[in-house]
């Protein structure tokens, strides 16, 4: 495996991201970057990111929760943001961000969450909460779902699917900004390309798409299966905040309020004019919507 790790100075006065990096060290040698703020004893809020954003996607939402007394930390999923990126790609599955992700947590040391998942960070996220129940006091999926591969993926997603591995360069920053339903100005699209000098940088985000289970023998499909089992059975506290205007996970709410008990009796949330990077539309609003399901749900 080799490790590649995106030069410190291209992280340099970013808008709206002043936080300072903080590092733990993996199996292989991993670097995974984090940012935490915020008190050290308040309660803590887990924010994963999804394809192909960084943890620059919650820099709106950080200070709404550090401000209402919550530890806010926010990691780069290996291969994005200032974690480190491996090669060849095939190096990335879905099991292996699933086990990245769950040890650098365990090495931040942090227990009793609240996980915020959108888009991969649910799919990850969901993974993590079914499988350590006991280290989460509730959850949160914004844009988000845990497929199994055993329903069509939908046109919208395959037509993404079809366009990141086609595309000769893959404009990350771009992407961000085609989820949007607000245009993302030059500086922020560029903060959005400053982990990548070049394209080699990007196979952890050229790998994803093709690590979602769209059939029902792929390789995530029966662990998926297994920890949809397991939040079956989750009664702590589940929100449901998604954007009314993403094409992508449209509808998949409904199925985590029917399947999953912790749902019941909550203020579900369809936030208006929020696309697929809700964080980046209605980052703001999303946060203070979380802030209040925690303070209604007290551990």
């Amino acid at each position: 495996m080799e490790i590649l790790r995106t030069p410190d100075e291209r992280f340099a006065d970013l808008p709206g991201y002043p936080f300072a990096p903080n590092y733990v060290e993996i199996e292989g040698g991993l670097r995974v970057h984090y940012v935490d703020e915020g008190p050290r004893d308040g309660e803590v809020v887990l924010m994963l990111h999804g394809e192909p954003s960084w943890s620059y996607l919650y820099r709106k939402m950080i200070p709404v929760f550090t401000a209402a007394g919550l530890r806010s930390i926010a990691p780069d999923l290996i291969g994005f943001g200032r974690s480190d990126k491996v090669a060849p790609r095939t190096e990335y599955t879905y099991q292996r961000h699933v086990d990245w992700t769950w040890e650098a947590v365990e090495k931040i040391g942090v227990t009793d969450m609240t996980l915020i998942g959108q888009d991969w960070g649910s799919l990850i996220g969901m993974r993590l909460v079914a499988e350590h129940p006991d280290a989460f006091a509730r959850m949160v999926i914004a844009n988000g779902f845990l497929p199994t591969g055993d329903n069509p993926p939908g046109d919208a997603f395959l037509a993404w699917q079809k366009f990141s591995q086609e595309v000769p360069e893959m404009p990350i920053g771009g992407i961000v900004n085609g989820g949007c339903t607000s245009d993302l100005d030059a500086a922020v699209i560029a903060a959005y390309d400053a982990p990548y000098p070049d394209e080699t940088y990007k196979e952890g985000a050229r790998q994803f798409p093709l690590l979602v289970p769209t059939s029902p023998d792929d390789p995530a499909a029966a662990p998926n299966r297994k920890a949809w089992e397991s939040l079956q059975a989750f009664t702590k506290p589940v929100l449901t905040a998604f954007g009314d205007q993403d094409p992508i996970t449209r509808g998949g709410e409904r199925v985590i309020q029917k399947l999953i008990p912790g749902t019941k009796d909550q203020p579900h949330t369809t936030i208006e004019g929020g696309g697929h990077f809700i964080q980046e539309d209605r980052g703001e609003e999303l946060a203070a919507v979380i802030v209040d399901f925690i303070k209604k749900n007290p551990r």
